[in-house]
């Protein structure tokens, strides 16, 4: 099986080669090749799976030519052990619970996933693998903890300081050994252009072997899938048409999603629902994509304003934004109205939502309104303990810290201050050739 580049002017690679490389030379997204469908019986017996057989099924569909088969059952079951039920919050409206996890958040399954993969492949390799990542959230704790302590890899996580909340930061910032964590003046966009920058540094990359762990890598997509099968698997008899809401930023999540729909998962509508960072919004409404400078929001692991996933959701359907309008319907949702649906959601129903959930349970709501026929699920992205300090104002009650941000909360945080200058950071990735 053969991965090509979203820009096609890269010559195709191997599934080792997408992964270990992370972007492909002409600054592209690695797309699969081929993806099959699963036939109509697949999803009539889906029930007769737990979800890391599950999970194991639908890896195996994907990449069955591209690595043998018995040592991915070994990876996908030992990233994928915890579950990811289904909830009703509300009627018709459920959330699909996404942050039972080690880091409490739904980036847990591509890097658990993504950190035992590229463990196997790096596996006699005489030089050491530097992994690295921006993160407006959730995604730097869940890298962190997937790869903390793996053999033969480093990893350096770029986060924009002030900018994400303060257990998020204890998540990237406390482990030490082979993660380090750099505080970046700026926002999530400079940091991810500066890993885009050193990832088009081929003075660079003849000296450190560099891949990335956010969701431009294809290894952090293919686990996402997995979790849309197995909430068709909880629902399929709840309703005829079903609808999944994803609170998206950088677009990763969301591509995953429209990668199960090419493998046949039978969802009738997805809805991107997105924060003030609006810039896919206005290109369903209007058909032209215009990046701009992200802002800060409560939401702030949604805090993009230039998501990579769009070149891969572009590729899927040509460039042609009609036909990305039959499959995806977007919202946008400002702050004021994400603190009113936290405490109206928990006074009705005594249902915590997170920021970034609460963004995709509004659009839910909306996309319900109009499609009563339709059940209709969220996702509930992250724990919402790991955001205290907006949720507990606003229903009047402490949120429960569960026992693996707990044990956190009194380290000491570690971490390398810097500006948004990617000369900086070319100097600090030199200085890792000696590791």
């Amino acid at each position: 099986m053969k991965f090509y580049s979203t820009n096609r002017k890269a010559p195709e690679v191997d599934l080792k080669n997408a992964v270990l490389n992370g972007l492909a030379p002409d600054n592209g997204l690695y797309m699969p090749e081929v993806i099959n469908p699963f036939k109509k019986d697949f999803f009539e017996d889906i029930e007769q799976y737990d979800f890391p057989d599950l999970a194991a099924q639908i890896s195996r569909q994907l990449l069955s030519t591209a690595i043998d088969l018995n040592k991915l059952d070994e990876i996908v079951k030992a990233a994928v052990n915890f579950p990811a039920p289904v909830i009703q919050v509300n009627d018709n409206i459920h959330t699909l619970e996404l942050f039972h996890g080690p880091s409490l958040a739904f980036k847990d399954f591509g890097a658990r996933f993504m950190a035992r993969l590229m463990s196997y492949f790096v596996e006699g390799e005489n030089r050491k693998l530097h992994i690295l990542v921006a993160t407006s959230g959730d995604t730097g704790g869940a890298v962190a903890l997937g790869f903390h302590g793996m053999p033969n890899i480093h990893v350096t996580i770029l986060y924009p300081q002030g900018k994400v909340s303060p257990l998020q930061e204890k998540q990237l910032t406390t482990l030490g050994g082979n993660i380090t964590a750099l505080e970046i003046d700026g926002t999530f966009d400079d940091c991810q252009a500066m890993v885009k920058q050193a990832f088009l540094d081929t003075d660079l990359r003849k000296e450190l072997m560099i891949s990335s762990a956010n969701s431009i890598n294809i290894s952090r997509l293919i686990p996402q899938i997995f979790y849309y099968f197995e909430a068709y698997k909880q629902v399929k008899k709840s309703a005829e048409k079903l609808m999944m809401c994803v609170p998206s930023g950088n677009f990763g999540n969301i591509t995953a999603g429209l990668f199960g729909l090419k493998m046949g998962l039978p969802f009738d509508q997805f809805v991107a629902a997105v924060n003030n960072n609006d810039g896919f919004h206005r290109y369903m409404e209007t058909g032209h994509f215009e990046a701009k400078p992200s802002v800060q929001t409560l939401s702030t692991a949604m805090d993009v304003g230039n998501p990579s996933n769009l070149a891969r959701i572009n590729d899927i359907y040509k460039d042609d934004v009609a036909l990305i309008r039959t499959d995806i319907h977007s919202a946008s949702y400002d702050d004021p109205s994400t603190q009113r649906v936290i405490k109206e959601v928990y006074d009705q129903k005594g249902y915590i939502l997170d920021p970034h959930g609460a963004v995709g349970y509004l659009a839910s709501k909306a996309f319900a309104e109009k499609h009563p026929e339709s059940l209709c699920i969220f996702q509930e992205t992250a724990h919402p303990s790991k955001f205290k300090e907006i949720v507990e104002p606003l229903i009047g009650k402490a949120v429960e810290i569960p026992e693996q941000l707990r044990v956190l909360m009194d380290r000491e945080k570690e971490s390398i201050k810097m500006d948004a200058d990617y000369a900086e950071f070319k100097t600090y990735l030199n200085s890792l050739k000696t590791l």
